[in-house]
């Protein structure tokens, strides 16, 4: 289906994948479209709604430019999903052992390790860069942290809170997969808002021509451009390293709850947070995708629905004008806040039966019904991508 929306009221068009928009959300998208350096368009994917900074679903080229707010503060956010040798026959009536065994090795919300448990090598690799090229010119940030090296070392292999999850799930032939969704964690969020505030202050004198003052910008040769861009790019390395180790931990805690069984295919790792450089429409700009996911021709990619639904394993199409985008997820379709006011305990036994996982009233705000309806978002993008699995969960870890 191509796009099914066009705002032509900034200085480029916003292409729209999806005519379920709500009006805050297209205010969002033209503020956006109004910056002088957008290249060619932007584009919104089918799961669009009002982020902070800069709207969720959201695809934006620029030239010369980056705006800190639109990457946003879970630098690195993304997905990971990999096929067992086992199927649904091996599963244990009973999957509250399994959801227990996980959440034994894996700390959720602000929880973490009580030592390190990534490899050496890895540490000393991300520990590096970070001492030497990021601390060092921003100090600042260590003092956004408790004990920094303790926190963002021993978070390394851990899940956060929020729509972040771990789940067990089976494709179309009933074959086990794990997938989960996490982030940059604690030192993701503190390198994001600090450089968040930086851009503000430096274009202090600028904010009022500017449509919102979230969408302050660096601008390439500026005094921290580079900076916040080796920031981000190591919040993007962390992130992957961060859900590798999570995988690990799960497959481990796994062979001590199932019957024996093999890794057999990894679906690709994505971030669906943050910004890269690359060729659309015969120039190199400088791409943030906040709440999307690259879909370049034969890619693979990770579309999740919400803790009660399916979710999708799925090929780029590698479509141009999505600038090789394509949805992060369903999509929230009301605030948390609303979802709280609106839902309870009970709502959240029934539209999550036959997944075992926390069903109280604290995570509430993460039903089923507060999410867009998954189809109608893959139906929205079935240019963009073609599904090549179907999962769907028995098991949901949440923050």
């Amino acid at each position: 289906m191509p796009v099914k929306m066009v705002l032509n009221k900034g200085k480029v068009p916003v292409k729209i994948y999806t005519d379920e928009v709500e009006s805050h959300t297209l205010d969002q998208l033209q503020r956006i479209s109004e910056l002088p350096f957008i290249h060619s368009h932007v584009a919104a994917m089918p799961d669009v709604h009002v982020g902070i900074g800069a709207t969720i679903g959201s695809v934006i080229p620029t030239k010369g430019a980056i705006i800190p707010a639109a990457v946003g503060v879970d630098i690195g956010c993304g997905m990971a999903a990999t096929r067992l040798s086992i199927n649904a026959s091996h599963l244990p009536d009973n999957l509250k052992p399994v959801r227990l065994a996980i959440e034994k090795v894996v700390p959720v919300g602000f929880a973490m390790h009580k030592s390190i448990q990534a490899k050496n090598s890895t540490v000393k690799a991300l520990n590096k860069v970070l001492e030497e090229q990021i601390f060092t010119k921003h100090p600042a940030i260590t003092k956004m942290l408790k004990k920094p090296h303790r926190t963002w070392t021993q978070q390394l292999g851990t899940l956060g809170g929020g729509n972040h999850f771990i789940e067990i799930c089976l494709d179309e032939n009933k074959e086990v997969w794990v997938m989960l969704h996490s982030g940059s964690r604690g030192i993701g969020n503190c390198i994001g808002r600090y450089f968040i505030s930086l851009a503000k202050k430096d274009m202090e004198k600028h904010l009022k021509q500017l449509p919102h003052r979230d969408l302050a910008y660096f601008t390439e040769g500026a005094k921290y451009f580079d900076d916040y861009v080796e920031a981000v790019h190591w919040a993007q390395e962390y992130a992957l390293f961060n859900r590798r180790e999570m995988m690990h931990l799960i497959i481990e805690a796994l062979r001590k709850v199932l019957p024996s069984f093999d890794v057999t295919k990894e679906a690709i790792t994505c971030h669906h947070n943050y910004v890269a450089i690359e060729n659309h429409f015969g120039e190199q700009v400088f791409l943030t995708r906040k709440g999307a996911i690259r879909a370049g021709e034969g890619e693979l990619g990770i579309i999740p629905g919400s803790m009660g639904v399916k979710s999708h394993i799925v090929r780029g199409l590698g479509n141009p004008e999505s600038f090789c985008s394509c949805s992060h997820g369903a999509g929230r379709k009301m605030s948390r806040r609303d979802a709280k006011n609106r839902f309870n305990s009970n709502d959240m036994e029934i539209q999550t039966k036959g997944v075992e996982c926390r069903k109280d009233k604290g995570v509430v705000d993460e039903i089923p019904g507060a999410y867009k309806d998954i189809d109608e978002v893959m139906e929205n993008q079935n240019d963009l991508v073609e599904i090549v699995h179907t999962l769907k969960q028995v098991v949901c870890v949440k923050g």
